[in-house]
């Protein structure tokens, strides 16, 4: 059985912004470090069909994500879904929200399936992505106003 983890930060900078930053799959490895390499196809700004593919590191595993954009709708919201077929996949994305001129709300959450084996290792995996739910969002946060 699945489930979904979350994180809600305000980061400081304008949701046009914020939403760019995310919208740039690319720019994942800045805040998440179990991507180790990350590409965009095609090679053009992301829309609805761009898939992100990526190497990722858990539990010192590597294993190859890709991500296909379900969803996107310019500056509030991102929706993605897994194509690989990975034991453990995720479906999520961001949902972004102005709280002032220069500062935007951030929701980011993903909803972990197992599939096989996975079934068994699913429950592990969100237990380890909800303990680091608050972290991810903070690097989320330092990213975005770093850039």
């Amino acid at each position: 059985m699945g489930g979904q983890f979350e994180a809600v930060v305000e980061v400081g900078r304008p949701v046009a912004e914020v939403f760019a930053f995310l919208a740039d799959g690319r720019n994942d490895p800045k805040f998440s470090p179990r991507v180790q390499e990350i590409l965009r196809t095609p090679d053009a700004p992301t829309a609805v069909g761009t898939v992100f593919t990526s190497i990722v590191k858990d539990a010192g595993m590597k294993s190859h994500r890709e991500f296909r954009i379900t969803e996107f709708d310019p500056p509030n919201r991102i929706r993605w879904t897994e194509q690989s077929k990975n034991l453990v996949t995720a479906e999520g994305g961001y949902d972004l929200e102005p709280v002032s001129e220069t500062t935007t709300r951030v929701r980011i959450f993903n909803h972990l399936e197992g599939h096989g084996l996975g079934k068994l290792l699913v429950g592990l995996a969100l237990s380890a992505a909800r303990k680091d739910a608050p972290a991810f969002g903070q690097r989320i946060k330092a990213a975005v106003e770093a850039s």
